[in-house]
């Protein structure tokens, strides 16, 4: 059964500029611009003043989850120029001290359970990276882009060929905040 329409608002912030062009979203803020590209959605997003709409008229189940999707992501573009992303990770280990240090555009994480090579993680887009003593703190205006070099650099990490109750070392993501210290 399909549904006559499925529409969602968006109200844009004061400080916060948004700029359509058919499917295809600029915004402005305080912290920086992000510009994505809808047009592979079979959706529909028009602009009125301080409003932005997105739907889908008779929209199939996929398409009606669509808009919902796209919401999500203009409202984090938003966000992230007003207010940024922040994720901190711990750096935890037993017996060998884990060393982690940045190098050009890649993390590099040294001694991880006595290892001889050190392991390399390349950072995802435009991101900022800190590393103080026992954290790494990872911040930018991009939601998918912090995100995924945290992974990453969890994902280095991971304990294979060993029980990992017993081998917790690594580098875990402890705290996701909106907003850039």
């Amino acid at each position: 059964m399909r549904l006559p329409e499925v529409s969602k608002t968006i109200q844009v912030p004061d400080d916060v500029d948004i700029t359509l062009e058919g499917k295809k979203i600029n915004v402005n803020g305080a912290k920086g611009t992000l510009t994505r590209d809808f047009s592979f959605a079979p959706i529909s997003i028009e602009g009125e003043g301080k409003n932005i709409r997105i739907w889908a008229k008779w929209p199939r189940k996929k398409e009606a989850a669509l808009v919902g999707t796209i919401y999500s992501h203009v409202q984090n573009m938003i966000t992230g120029v007003t207010k940024g992303f922040t994720y901190k990770l711990k750096i935890v280990f037993s017996h060998f001290p884990i060393s982690v240090k940045l190098q050009d555009n890649t993390v590099l994480i040294e001694n991880f359970t006595g290892e001889r090579r050190g392991r390399r993680v390349k950072l995802v887009g435009v991101v900022k990276v800190k590393i103080e003593a026992e954290d790494i703190i990872v911040e930018g205006i991009n939601l998918e882009e912090v995100s995924q070099t945290a992974a990453n650099i969890e994902q280095a990490t991971k304990v294979r060929k060993k029980d990992p109750r017993v081998f917790l070392d690594g580098i875990y993501v402890y705290e996701r905040n909106e907003g850039i210290a």
